[in-house]
């Protein structure tokens, strides 16, 4: 049984804590992938909106953008991106670029040293081969100074609408503790979680977790007495209190209402 439709007040389903056959090795494959995309669904009525929340308007400044995110917050990025942004907006202008007035604007990011180098070794890889654009392959964009096979799934996904899955820190402890995959490394969980989700939604199933990751299934202490995808999670009540009332509490995100709403609480 899934969750109730935004904006019902009947209590959503729960199961006892640890009562999920995934706790305990008995689910099928046939039940995970199927229990996979229920939660799927169940995201996308939780967060209708889901995107990347790092400010851009092209696809160079999407990838200047992820290259600066690793290591701090989105909200961070976005303060100094702007002014980025203005003084450097082409491939040219960063394989030109001054590396101490690329420091000087991207300091509150963090390491701030290691980043300047790869914008302008961006630069001037964008600059030497590819005529100065942002390049659409994964094989390429992996191969420039910076970038991962995250920050080349944000790209592909965002700027490009090529599917991808987006293994952040986020990503890897929801489907972990989701019971999706047992695998630790980014590439393995990509492919296991991949052979789940239809691949037409791998791009905003990333964006679906990472947001619900962000607002409900906290690292210290989730939500889970008020968490949509409750009955579907193995890790219900162990993640976090099951007690609606205290759980409502660990939510504060401006969307607070309508995921209470989704899990059929009162706001």
């Amino acid at each position: 049984m899934s969750s109730p439709p935004a904006g019902s007040r009947t209590p959503a389903r729960r199961r006892a804590v640890g009562a999920h056959p995934a706790a305990h090795g008995a689910e099928t494959d046939l039940g995970r992938t199927r229990r996979a995309r229920r939660i799927n669904r169940t995201l996308a009525a939780a967060y209708p909106d889901a995107h990347a929340e790092l400010d851009y308007t092209n696809p160079l400044e999407l990838l200047v953008a992820t290259v600066l995110s690793a290591q701090t917050t989105d909200v961070r990025v976005n303060q100094v991106t702007p002014a980025l942004f203005k003084r450097y907006p082409t491939a040219a202008a960063y394989a030109a670029a001054d590396r101490a007035d690329v420091e000087r604007l991207i300091r509150p990011t963090g390491f701030y040293r290691a980043k300047a180098g790869h914008l302008i070794g961006l630069g001037e890889a964008l600059m030497a081969r590819h005529d100065g654009q942002v390049p659409e392959a994964l094989e390429d964009l992996v191969d420039l100074p910076g970038v991962g096979r995250k920050t080349a799934h944000v790209v592909r996904g965002n700027a490009f609408d090529h599917p991808g899955i987006t293994v952040d820190t986020h990503f890897s402890r929801l489907v972990r503790r989701w019971g999706l995959t047992e695998e630790k490394d980014p590439v393995k969980i990509e492919r296991a979680v991949g052979d789940l989700i239809e691949k037409s939604e791998w791009t905003m199933y990333s964006h679906r977790v990472i947001w619900h990751g962000r607002r409900i299934c906290h690292a210290r202490k989730a939500a889970c007495g008020a968490c949509p995808i409750a009955y579907d999670c193995p890790s219900y009540g162990v993640a976090g209190p099951a007690d609606p009332e205290d759980a409502a509490a660990l939510i504060t995100s401006p969307d607070r209402d309508h995921l209470l709403a989704l899990a059929g609480l009162d706001g």
